[in-house]
């Protein structure tokens, strides 16, 4: 049974708050971000008014996937992180 949006979006904030609270992560975690903006971006029930806050978790994901130092990646981003989660988290 796949995930509704509302899951999806669930399920991003999770790993985003994990990542701005532990200020580390692993590189499938970004993988599995992409996979879930990518999914919502494309969905048509998303709110159009965080399609921008997806974008920039998708390029904050690409970046974590190649960042050499990940745990560096993330604890600069961990002021955006919070952010995200906070304007997700208004639409849903």
């Amino acid at each position: 049974m796949p995930l509704s949006h509302k899951d999806q979006l669930t399920l991003l904030t999770d790993i985003l708050s994990e990542h701005q609270l532990d200020c580390c992560g692993t590189v499938s975690e970004c993988e599995q971000l992409e996979r879930l903006v990518k999914q919502l971006l494309t969905n048509p029930e998303v709110h159009n008014h965080i399609k921008p806050v997806l974008n920039n978790v998708y390029d904050y994901s690409q970046a974590g996937q190649y960042a050499q130092h990940l745990d560096d990646h993330i604890e600069s981003h961990k002021d955006e992180l919070s952010q995200w989660v906070d304007n997700i988290n208004q639409y849903y």
